[in-house]
């Protein structure tokens, strides 16, 4: 990046150097300024990426296996009929697992990662804010509240989705593995209970209030996602912006799964009750089916968000935390330029830090504002690039 002066001072001085001449400086070896070991590790090779990733995906889906064996009682409460379900499952655990580790090698997020974590486990920040992680949990993953400030309509159409994604997963995952179980005393109804992992913990009627949400959970849930998911189906159609830069594959086909898998459940319902199991099996078929592809597509499309978004917490609680330490006195680092504050010095030094470990070879223009970036950035074409016009 060439030196170059705005009339008032200096823009970031790096490890390149100014020939006499005046050229353009020449990159220089070895670690980016201000590096030190203490940054984190060297980034692994794709390969070795790619090896690791594909380990941890195997020990995961090798401990959820476990888990369906010991949790059905030894495949004594396992039914085989939703064996399709619980091999898409294993394939997802290994998808996720395999995707996440690939994702934290990336120095960004291995760095968020690491921050997170270890704002979770400091004492110190439980000491100061103790009740900072249940809140941003509530708010940040739960009511997801920095979607109102976009769009109130958005807002509530992916709180649907969200809560109705959440149902049907606690209700069908725990289901498919063969850790929850109805049974019948008489065989036939109306007294059930409801077993998890082989242990008695509830009956109830199925013919009351209880017995109908527990039999009908997966229908609300179902009208739910619906709800979310033709708002924004309907919104990719109308919405100018949305148009513009939406994919197919990555921004349609979810949408369309997840309404694929809430009416072939609904059709499923309303079959048993009004047709009286006309044309059952062939939409068990088609529910199957279209479940097992969302499950499988969840790494590898657009649904890996919610698998990131938990990480992001972390890093909200480190912004927090070093934000309340600011309030008792900590340093505000100001932009080197104009003196203007920028933010806390903790939230800085990380963002140096990401920089450096992407070799990008300017992390100090994090200490200016964005203002002083772009007054820089065309003084620095004005004076390289359009005074060679005549």
């Amino acid at each position: 990046m060439p030196l170059y002066r705005d009339g008032v001072t200096e823009p970031p001085q790096t490890a390149e150097s100014t020939s006499a001449s005046g050229s353009a400086p020449a990159p220089a070896p070895g670690p980016a300024p201000g590096a030190t070991a203490a940054d984190g590790p060297a980034p692994r090779t794709p390969a070795a990426v790619r090896r690791r990733a594909a380990l941890t995906g195997v020990a995961v889906s090798a401990l959820l296996i476990l888990a369906i064996v010991l949790g059905s009682r030894l495949l004594r409460d396992f039914d085989s009929a939703l064996l399709p379900y619980a091999v898409a499952t294993v394939f997802l655990a290994f998808g996720v697992a395999h995707r996440y580790t690939v994702w934290i090698s990336a120095p960004g997020a291995r760095r968020l990662f690491r921050q997170g974590w270890r704002s979770f486990f400091s004492a110190e920040n439980f000491r100061k804010a103790p009740t900072a992680l249940p809140k941003m949990i509530a708010t940040y993953l739960g009511l997801q509240k920095f979607l109102g400030a976009r769009s109130h309509a958005r807002w509530i159409a992916h709180q649907l989705v969200f809560w109705g994604c959440l149902l049907a997963a606690a209700i069908t995952f725990p289901l498919t593995w063969g850790w929850f179980t109805f049974t019948s005393a008489t065989g036939s109804g109306p007294g059930y209970e409801m077993r998890i992992w082989g242990f008695e913990i509830a009956g109830f009627d199925a013919l009351g209030v209880l017995g109908w949400l527990m039999f009908h959970g997966l229908d609300i849930a179902a009208v739910l996602v619906i709800a979310g998911a033709v708002y924004f189906l309907w919104r990719r159609m109308k919405d100018r912006g949305a148009i513009t830069g939406q994919r197919f594959a990555y921004d349609l086909v979810p949408l369309i799964a997840l309404v694929v898998v809430s009416v072939t459940g609904l059709l499923l319902t309303f079959s048993s009750v009004f047709l009286h199991g006309g044309g059952y099996e062939l939409l068990a078929v088609l529910h199957m089916v279209s479940v097992v592809f969302t499950l499988i597509y969840i790494p590898f499309g657009k649904f890996f968000h919610i698998v990131q978004r938990p990480a992001a917490v972390g890093m909200q609680l480190f912004k927090y935390t070093s934000r309340r330490e600011d309030e008792a006195g900590a340093e505000i680092l100001a932009c080197r330029r104009c003196q203007e504050p920028i933010d806390i010095a903790p939230y800085v030094a990380n963002l140096r830090g990401t920089m450096r470990d992407l070799d990008l070879g300017f992390d100090e223009w994090a200490e200016y504002c964005p203002r002083c970036k772009r007054v820089l950035r065309g003084t620095a074409y004005l004076d390289h690039v359009k005074k060679g016009f005549k």
